[in-house]
């Protein structure tokens, strides 16, 4: 790693400050002692392990807010809630990032007071409004946002739900606000009935009356943004309009513009970015893009990039051919299931769900964010979410009855990410105080993709993803053989062919969890029984943590149109090994 010229030092502490992967916690008419309530944000530290803010509200004394910071350059301008003179009455506390803050401020003639890319949250309120501020957000965000002026408060989060948030209401009206429900479960109230504690829903906004005594009551929640409908930020977006003409070429050409716009937005960090790159078509595109723009950019390191797998895992030496391809510094992790098994309980307690495939996945994700954290000075960590909702690239797709029935399920994929992907990429990451950046989830991105005609976004060929993977062919992004590789899911790659990692869990967990169980499993749990003993012991930790909070997770996430017992490819009638593994 190169050191900082002067000319780079200078660039960089003149860059806005990024607010990046944090904690947000908030009350609203508590009933109990606030410095016994705070003691439950500290649920979350790990998201912001560096530093740490506990503020009540002046006028409120039974309202505060609590803010857990991943720190990046500045102390001064980094720590929330934030609030700036121009507003005095406007409290923020937010996670995220907004890529098109400076486009605004711009666009807008905003006077911005701080470096921080959030501020615009508060201009953009002041300006139009809570419901056209969020739509105008360029980025993956969950903010609470109080006007004490006129007694409201406000709660949001991104389109895909990339940042998560959490809503705890009682019915008297004493609302509870954090990025993760562990931070939530051990709130005291007074009333008799237990407080409702739900993920808030991805691309809404919420609307509170303030009462003089903290206590609020909703008054508005709705939609700002569907990944069907192109988002509102467009018009001021670097790319500009796209042509209307569906003509192969031109489709292709605009896939590879707004999917390298998607990745240099992604750029802006303070600290080192890194990739995860499993060796699937997904994460090796944003791993070759990613040291494509960062020679660009000229940023003052080299791109490190990160794999799990056992020896003989066909994901490890998928990633090595790519690493290799495009000059990142590699880092091989090695996986035992011995491990995987070891870790399973601490994984489920940051992910809060117990499906089994979210579950499986998590395992390697968790332990390989570890390494990275412990390892390396990478922070800021790219990955490949949202793709296969996104493109049709589970296997199942090949068995949709109709074009239609395929685009129809990928949008309701997209919109449970929140349950499934996008929450085990975010805890995962998270539990070990990284920042995750997903191009592929992109609002301009999708919204394209999702806009093309049906038939063109099916499997073809009998390879899916098609699309996608015919608007890189020919520019050696990635080596073809990579390029064309099969789906493989990530907790199937991380081990060999022979053995697949749900195999060994099986297999373990067949002794832990009993037959007598397994014959009660409808009665002790009746809402999203568990069918196999791997299941049952998700939801028997599960249950240990979050006891009665089943009802997180709506239902398993399962491959459709086929006959599946189980979430694996591995297990489908249709999976193949690829051949050139």
């Amino acid at each position: 790693m190169r050191c900082l010229s002067p000319s780079d030092r200078w660039r960089w502490a003149l860059s806005p400050i990024r607010l990046k992967m944090c904690g947000i916690w908030a009350l609203f008419g508590s009933d109990e002692c606030l410095s016994v309530q705070c003691t439950c944000a500290m649920k979350i530290a790990h998201r912001g392990p560096d530093a740490f803010r506990f503020e009540n509200v002046n006028g409120f004394t039974n309202c505060c807010f609590g803010f857990h910071r991943l720190a990046i350059v500045d102390q001064l301008y980094g720590m929330q809630p934030l609030r700036v003179k121009k507003f005095p009455y406007l409290w923020l506390c937010y996670n995220g990032e907004i890529y098109n803050h400076q486009a605004l401020k711009t666009r807008f003639d905003f006077d911005y007071q701080t470096k921080v890319d959030g501020e615009v949250l508060l201009h953009l309120y002041d300006r139009f409004g809570v419901q056209k501020m969020a739509s105008l957000l360029d980025g993956v965000f969950a903010f609470i946002l109080l006007d004490t002026a006129n007694r409201k408060v406000h709660l949001g989060r991104d389109t895909y739900g990339v940042r998560p948030l959490f809503k705890f209401l009682t019915d008297d009206g004493f609302l509870a606000v954090c990025s993760e429900a562990k931070g939530l479960v051990e709130i005291t109230h007074s009333m008799e009935t237990a407080a409702s504690i739900v993920p808030f829903l991805p691309g809404h906004f919420e609307v509170f009356d303030l009462k003089l005594i903290g206590k609020v009551q909703s008054v508005q929640f709705e939609q700002f943004h569907c990944c069907t409908r192109e988002p509102a930020h467009a018009l001021y977006d670097t790319v500009g309009g796209l042509s209307s003409d569906f003509g192969e070429e031109t489709v292709k050409r605009n896939i590879r513009s707004l999917f390298e716009n998607a990745v240099r937005k992604r750029l802006m960090a303070h600290r080192r970015i890194g990739c995860l790159l499993s060796g699937g078509l997904d994460s090796s595109l944003v791993a070759a893009m990613l040291l494509k723009l960062s020679k660009e950019e000229k940023l003052p390191y080299s791109i490190q990039t990160f794999s799990i797998g056992s020896e003989d895992s066909p994901d490890v030496m998928a990633a090595e051919k790519v690493a290799a391809h495009i000059g990142s510094e590699h880092h091989k992790v090695e996986f035992t299931a011995e491990e995987g098994v070891k870790a399973l309980e601490e994984v489920i307690f940051h992910l809060e769900t117990y499906d089994i495939t979210t579950v499986r996945a998590s395992v390697g994700m968790y332990l390989i964010s570890k390494y990275i954290r412990e390892k390396t000075d990478s922070v800021v960590i790219f990955s490949g979410e949202g793709s296969d909702e996104l493109t049709q690239g589970y296997l199942y797709f090949h068995k949709a009855p109709s074009a239609k029935a395929g685009a129809e399920d990928s949008v309701r994929l997209l919109k449970e990410l929140y349950l499934f992907d996008v929450l085990r990429a975010d805890r995962t990451t998270a539990a070990h105080g990284l920042e995750l950046r997903v191009p592929f989830l992109d609002h301009r991105f999708t919204s394209y993709y999702l806009s093309l005609p049906e038939e063109m976004r099916t499997p073809k060929d009998g390879v899916e993803k098609h699309l996608l993977r015919d608007s890189f062919k020919g520019l050696d992004l990635i080596p073809d053989e990579i390029l064309w590789r099969r789906k493989e899911a990530f907790s199937d790659g991380m081990t060999s062919e022979k053995k697949s990692w749900y195999t060994y869990l099986q297999e373990h967990l067949d002794s832990v969890v009993n037959d007598s169980q397994m014959e009660k499993a409808e009665q002790t749990f009746p809402h999203n029984t568990p069918k196999t003993k791997e299941a049952y012991y998700y939801r028997q930790v599960f249950e240990k943590f979050f006891p009665g909070r089943a009802q997180w997770l709506s239902h398993y996430w399962m491959p459709r149109w086929i006959s599946a017992t189980d979430p694996s490819a591995r297990t489908l009638s249709i999976y193949k090994p690829d051949k050139q593994q």
